[in-house]
């Protein structure tokens, strides 16, 4: 521009001298005159043609520079009619054409990226390079309980309110972990990078592997569980046959009270047996729930009196916070109430003398929560918590909360069980 600028203003002043010397009379002029005259008008066209051969080109080079420097893509440069910058035009063209095809393929890669990360199952955190979070799909907000993007964004993993984000936050780059809540619930965590710029851009990946492990946990425990169920059953049947036979026969002589005791306590032991094996075998038969809707609160008053006795014996405080809109609930009531009475007992179990357990319900979430006053539960004991056969109890059998765990599921709620800083563990259900 500048350029064009000095020639223009060259042109100007030249063109004045020109007009200046011709108007001096044909008297006055001497042949000093005519050659300046002369030189000034080949001056003239030299400029003209300077123009058209040098600042005309560099001027449309100029344009195309501009138009790089904009970004725009969509213009073009118009031939000037000298061969070198015409080759010079055509080329810079060219480059415009493959640089806007360029754009467009890469507009239209990353828009069906974005599709695909939306629509993914598998949740996907995209961080900044300080580890704060930039992106953040549908999936992983669902993995996390929480309902906008804008609720996480810009705030490091370890700083987000969700116990799977505290977990992942500890993960090393580049690693994959399996982390298993206290909700029942599993994920295969992987922290990675795409190079971004020459830099390591780093990412998260998040899979939902609840309901394959929970598949293959419960094909493989039935199986066992029939196994072992078939043949205990048929051996106790057998045994109790013949101790019934002998006792029998025992009852018709003299002096044999106390072998008829033995016998009936290998009975009665016989028995208990069958039914320990019993409640194992009733975790793989768990019926489809009859849903229908009832009042939440009046289920929880069912249940309440059926503990009240046991939580009496232990002097534990059984208490009630229920919400006065009168929440109601599709499900199934033998089913729930049996749920209800297993995290009774636990909680009872878990305060063993001298406690408080109180029974709360709420409408906005949906929700019912069991609290108590207890030993607690561990971090390390979290992660179990819903592992089959797995109890902290000396005598426990570990199918209790696999049962909760697999009606609840039924009944498409989602739960957790913890152990809060304030010393109470509370055992929540929200019902969707």
């Amino acid at each position: 521009m500048k350029l064009k600028f000095y020639f223009f203003v060259l042109a100007l002043l030249l063109v004045a001298v020109w007009v200046i010397l011709f108007a001096i009379t044909i008297e006055q002029r001497g042949t000093l005159f005519y050659i300046v005259e002369g030189v000034i008008t080949l001056s003239i066209f030299f400029l003209l043609l300077f123009y058209r051969k040098v600042v005309k080109p560099l001027n449309t080079i100029g344009n195309g520079m501009e138009l790089l420097r904009e970004q725009d893509f969509s213009s073009r440069l118009t031939p000037v009619g000298q061969v070198e910058a015409d080759r010079i035009v055509q080329v810079f063209n060219r480059m415009m054409d493959q640089l806007k095809n360029e754009r467009l393929r890469l507009r239209e890669q990353n828009h069906f990226l974005d599709l695909l990360i939306s629509a993914s199952p598998m949740g996907v955190v995209i961080l900044t390079f300080d580890g704060e979070v930039s992106m953040i799909n549908k999936a992983a907000l669902r993995f996390i309980g929480i309902d906008t993007e804008e609720q996480v964004r810009g705030k490091k993993l370890a700083e987000i309110d969700s116990t799977l984000m505290e977990e992942i936050s500890h993960i090393p780059k580049g690693a994959t972990e399996t982390i298993r809540l206290n909700d029942a619930m599993i994920y295969r965590c992987s922290s990675l990078s795409f190079v971004d710029r020459g830099f390591a851009h780093p990412f998260i990946l998040i899979e939902s592997l609840t309901s394959e492990v929970i598949k293959a946990e419960k094909k493989a425990y039935e199986k066992v569980i029939r196994m072992i169920a078939h043949e205990v059953n048929n051996t106790v049947a057998g045994i109790s046959s013949t101790l019934d036979s002998v006792n029998g026969a025992l009852e018709m002589m003299d002096d044999t009270d106390d072998l008829r005791e033995v016998m009936r306590v290998c009975i009665e032991r016989s028995f208990s047996m069958s039914r320990f094996i019993t409640n194992f075998a009733n975790v793989v038969k768990i019926p489809e729930p009859q849903l229908k809707e009832v009042s939440l609160n009046k289920r929880v008053e069912a249940c309440k009196l059926f503990m009240e006795n046991i939580c009496r014996q232990r002097n534990i405080d059984l208490k009630m916070n229920l919400c006065q809109a009168e929440p109601v609930v599709c499900l199934d009531i033998a089913l729930f109430e049996q749920v209800m009475v297993n995290i009774l007992k636990n909680a009872a179990e878990s305060i063993g003398q001298n406690g408080t357990i109180q029974i709360s319900t709420t409408t906005n979430p949906l929700q019912l929560e069991i609290a108590d006053n207890g030993q607690g539960i561990s971090k390390e004991t979290e992660a179990k918590l819903f592992s089959p056969f797995f109890s902290t109890k000396p005598n426990g059998q570990g199918i209790g909360l696999i049962f909760v765990r697999d009606v609840l599921t039924k009944h498409n709620c989602t739960f957790s069980l913890r152990s809060y800083p304030d010393g109470i563990t509370r055992f929540k259900i929200v019902f969707c």
